[in-house]
This record gives C-alpha cells, structure tokens and sequence, in this order.
C-alpha cells in the first residue's frame, strides 16, 4: 500500500499544485498592501500608531474568529467549492472599498478589511494543509516552501504597485480627503481578479483532498491510539507550534507594517512614502528568493536546523538595527525579509508531524494562531507611541527568540501516553 502512493502523487498532482499556486501568489500580493494602506490611512485619518495598527488587526482578526467555521464550512462543501467560495467573499471585501472611501470613513475600511481577510481565511484553511497532501508526506515541508515562495512572489508585487498606484496618487492630491480617491480603483481591479480566478477554479477538475486524507489514515503512519483521537493538545509540538505560528506571523507582519514609517524618519533614512514603499518590496522579495532556495536546501538539511538558525539570525539582525540606527537599521530591518521566508512553511509541517487522523484539525489551530498578525503589530504600537518606533522592533525580536527555540527543540514530537489500550476502567486514570 506504501508504495503506491510515492509513485502515483507527484505525476497525479503536478497540475493541481500549479492551479493551487495561483493563490498563493494572490493573498500575498492583497496581504502586503495593508503595509502601503497604514501609512495612507494614518496621514489621511490622522491617526496613532495604535489606532493605524487597527488595519492589521482587523484584518488578521478574522483569521482567529473565521478558521473554525471554515473548517466546518470545508467540510460540506469540500476543498475546491470552498476555495471558490472564499474568492468570491475577498473580491465582494474589496468591493467594499469604494463605500469606505465615499463615505470617507475609517470604521468602513476596517470593515472592508475584515469581509477581505475571511474569503483569505477560507482560502489558507484550504490550500495549506491541500499542499501538503498533494505529494509524499516526507516532501511535505519542501513542497509548500515552493508554494509559499509564489506567496512571497505576491507580497514583493503588492508594495510595488501600492506604492505607486495608492502612496503616490495621495501624494498628489490636494487634501487628506481627496487622497482616498487612490484607494478604490486597485481594489476594484483585485475584485475583478478574484472573481475571475474563482470562475477559473470552479472550472477546473481538483483531486478531492478529502479522499487522499483518508487513503493517508488507510496507510498507516501517524495512526493515533483510539484513546487519544479526539485530543488534539496532547500533542506538545504542535501546541508549541500554534505559538510559534502566532510568534511569526506577529512578527513578519510588524516589521512590514512600520517599516515605511521607520524609512520615512529623518533620523533613519528620510524616504518619502513612495519611495520607502518601493524599498519594502525589498523585504518580500528576500522571502520569495529565501523561500525558493530553502526548498532545495531542506531536501539535505533537516527543516529544524535551518528554522532555528535562520529566527536566530533574524535575533541578531533585529538587535543590531536598535543599536546603530541610522540608515544600517534600515538595511539589517529589510534583512529580516531573508531570514522570515522558510519559517511559516517549516513551521507548519514540523508541527502537523505525526498527527495522522488528526491533521486537518491541527491545521485548523494553526491558521487559528495566524491572530498573531493581528496581536503583535499592536503590541509593537504601544511601545512606538509610548517609548520610540525604533526601540518598538525589540517585540518581534522577542518573537523570533521563541522561535529559534522552537526550531531547536520545541518541535519534536513527545509520544502521546498510553499507547497501549488501557484496561477495561482505568480511562479516567488515564489523564496525559
């Protein structure tokens, strides 16, 4: 039974992987632009740091309230009416957009961004744990690094067009008022994106993932005692793993969120947006080149090694940047990008290990834990208004520290107890 499964995956799958990829590349490109929106909307609505980082939390809130239901949601309609599904909501939340910008009101872009952010949540519910399906279980981690590269590919193009098509068209205008008028028209031509890309999904003939998860739980590895199926926290690497996903995601999206700010300091590097918003492009574009050469390189080097060196770089990067500012925090800051782009996926798959009948459900508290892109960028906030932007990078240094020991030692799977049926009485002694 094992052998057919190596055999048959990666000549069965190629297609699939490739129409999957697509949006990847998509929410990437949708998610880099909240970078370009908060400095828009800080100077157009005049508002704090805190009040700025609302985008963020909006936006990665959904992730945390909007993951279980799209499970459930998952399961009746299967993987591929789900996704279209979850285009179809991210194309009406950019639609939205335009009331928020006649309206000139900021609770209606949040809004907006929360209806966006649930379709991308349905669509990462879907697609990661689809990904690492499509193909050998010992390839898993490699093959959605070469996915998420395509993510990354996204997050480069977005700043890129941000800054010209939003930043640059606010700078022309009059007044603060005049400047939402650069909001509606690219968020209109990403709605007109994503409803072609679901016509396109719901056209193509996709495996139905549900059947390769259960000839996978047929096959054997990771099979979990029947005592222990419904008890997903038992699982210490995939527990600390949630955190470690919420650790990253925390800290990937903080650091793009001020970087445009930073960048525009005199004390920095004095960049007007437009220009600060094109070197952020910088940043994703060294997660996309990361993330292409961490899939060849974890084909040789185990996937934890290379995490917990790489969030240990990101350590030093980080601490470097505070303490010599000026234009080389700028240049250790953008480094970071580098460093980031093998750890979501790598993560992912180091905490799904083993879990076997219980993967889709560990999945799920997984993309539960991406809240932290919600939680850390208002963490970072509060120290920026209180004690200084630059000094507010030490809150992501703190996350890639769990991180590295994560990579190091926290993701290695400890035996669930009781593996042997208990005897007849003895369940509730059981307790792991």
């Amino acid at each position: 039974m094992s052998s057919s499964r190596p055999q048959s995956r990666p000549h069965t799958h190629t297609r699939p992987l490739t129409v999957l990829t697509s949006l990847f590349f998509m929410w990437g490109l949708i998610t880099s632009l909240n970078d370009i929106l908060i400095p828009h909307l800080k100077a157009m609505f005049s508002l704090s740091y805190v009040q700025a980082m609302l985008i963020q939390f909006c936006f990665f809130a959904a992730y945390f309230l909007v993951s279980v239901p799209a499970g459930r949601l998952l399961q009746r309609l299967g993987y591929q009416r789900g996704i279209v599904t979850g285009l179809c909501i991210a194309a009406v939340g950019c639609l939205m957009f335009g009331p928020a910008e006649s309206l000139h009101s900021y609770p209606l872009f949040l809004g907006a961004l929360f209806v966006l952010a649930a379709g991308i949540t349905l669509l990462q519910v879907a697609a990661n744990p689809y990904v690492t399906l499509l193909g050998r279980p010992e390839t898993a981690s490699s093959r959605l690094n070469l996915t998420q590269a395509f993510n990354s590919l996204g997050a480069t193009l977005g700043p890129l067009l941000g800054a010209v098509l939003i930043l640059g068209a606010a700078d022309q205008a009059a007044s603060a008022a005049q400047g939402g008028d650069s909001v509606q028209g690219p968020y209109q031509a990403l709605a007109a994106a994503l409803f072609v890309l679901a016509l396109v999904m719901a056209m193509f003939r996709l495996p139905d993932a549900r059947e390769i998860e259960r000839a996978a739980e047929q096959a054997g590895p990771g099979d979990l005692p029947a005592g222990e199926r419904g008890r997903l926290m038992a699982h210490r690497h995939l527990v600390l793993g949630a955190v470690a996903i919420f650790a990253y995601v925390g800290a990937e999206v903080s650091i793009g969120s001020f970087l445009i700010n930073l960048m525009a300091d005199p004390s920095i590097a004095g960049l007007d947006h437009v220009q600060a918003g094109k070197y952020l492009a910088l940043y994703w574009g060294a997660a996309m080149v990361g993330r292409f050469a961490g899939s060849a390189i974890m084909r040789h080097i185990p996937a934890s090694r290379v995490l917990a060196l790489v969030a240990a770089a990101n350590v030093v990067l980080i601490g470097a940047a505070i303490v010599l500012g000026g234009p080389a925090a700028m240049w250790l800051l953008l480094a970071t990008g580098l460093m980031n782009s093998v750890m979501f996926p790598t993560i992912f798959s180091l905490a799904l290990e083993g879990l076997g009948a219980l993967t889709s459900r560990g999945s799920g508290l997984l993309c539960m834990a991406i809240v932290g892109g919600a939680i850390v960028p208002l963490l970072q906030a509060l120290v920026a208004d209180h004690v200084g932007l630059l000094v507010s990078f030490a809150v992501p240094l703190v996350c890639y520290v769990y991180i590295a020991h994560y990579g190091a030692a926290g993701h290695r799977p400890v035996a669930v107890e009781s593996a042997e049926p208990p005897p007849a009485g003895a369940a509730l002694g059981a307790a792991a």
